[in-house]
Order: C-alpha cells, then sequence, then structure tokens
C-alpha cells in the first residue's frame, strides 16, 4: 500500500501526463527542459493539488518542493546535474507522499538505469536517429535526465492511482 491517496493520483496524473512526457521529449531534442514546463507542473500541484490532496499533504508538498530546490541548486552549482533537471524534480517532489519517499527513489533509480541504457542504445541506431536526426541528445556527451525524470513521476502516480490508499 502506497501512502498517496489512489483517488489523488487520479485526478493529479491527467494534468502531469502531458507535462511530464513534454519533459522528456523536449531534453533528448534539445537537451533543455524549459522553464514554462517547471512552473506548469508547479501550478497544476498549487491548483489540482489543492483540491485532490489533504490541506496538510498539499502544504508539506510545498516543503518538500523548496527542499529538492536548494538541493538541486548545490547538485547544479557544483556541475552533477542540469539547472533544468533541479528545477524539475523541485517541481515534482511535492506530487511524491513523504511516505512513498523511499520507494520513489528505488523507482526512479530503476527508471534512470532502463533510460539511459535505452537512450544510448538508440543514439547508436541510425533507424532511431532517422526519425529524429536533429536531436541534440544524440550528440551529447550528457544524458538527457528529463528522460528519466518524467516517466517516473507518471510511473509514480500509475502505481499510485492502483496500490494508493483509499480515503473516505
Amino acid at each position: 500500500m502506497m501512502m498517496m491517496p489512489a483517488q489523488s493520483a487520479l485526478w493529479l496524473l491527467p494534468f502531469v501526463t502531458p507535462l511530464a512526457l513534454f519533459a522528456a521529449w523536449s531534453d533528448m531534442k534539445w537537451m533543455k527542459i524549459h522553464n514554462w514546463t517547471v512552473l506548469a507542473l508547479v501550478a497544476v500541484y498549487a491548483i489540482v493539488g489543492f483540491f485532490a490532496l489533504s490541506l496538510s499533504s498539499w502544504a508539506w508538498g510545498w516543503a518538500s518542493l523548496a527542499v529538492v530546490l536548494v538541493l538541486g541548486f548545490v547538485l547544479s552549482t557544483v556541475g552533477l546535474i542540469g539547472a533544468g533537471d533541479a528545477k524539475f524534480m523541485a517541481a515534482m517532489a511535492p506530487f511524491v507522499a513523504l511516505g512513498d519517499l523511499s520507494m520513489f527513489l528505488m523507482l526512479l533509480a530503476v527508471v534512470v538505469v532502463v533510460s539511459f541504457v535505452a537512450h544510448r542504445l538508440a543514439r547508436r541506431s541510425t533507424t532511431v536517429q532517422g526519425w529524429a536526426p536533429h536531436w541534440e541528445s544524440w550528440h551529447r556527451r550528457e544524458f538527457p535526465m528529463g528522460l528519466a525524470l518524467g516517466p517516473s513521476l507518471l510511473f509514480y502516480l500509475c502505481l499510485a492511482s492502483i496500490f494508493g490508499t483509499q480515503v473516505g
């Protein structure tokens, strides 16, 4: 059983899905997660989250956004992650129930490894590159973390919609 209420995850999924998928796509195409995507994800949390979550869960989500933003800023400053990745991780943070954090981090680790291997194999394939010949991520040494971050949030919300707590 997950701590995120199943009903809350179901309310959040339709709004989060296009933003998470766009973050993955844009990071592969331009090696950039646009600020408007991050701000839109925060807006979804602010508006839909307010109605979908309990007031205390919603408020704690803002604290997790702040903590992850500070950690991301530090990691970005020392060059361990990109600034867009740090901002997107901060925007994702409120969507993860604190009680699900260890499970989410394991999910994220698996998705990062699978995404990394899939991306490296895809960029070796001339067929795959032919579908998107001008994507920046084919030519850069860095890995487009948005390819793992967006899907991780989606997988988490999908799992929560099935295995989340039943409220009410």
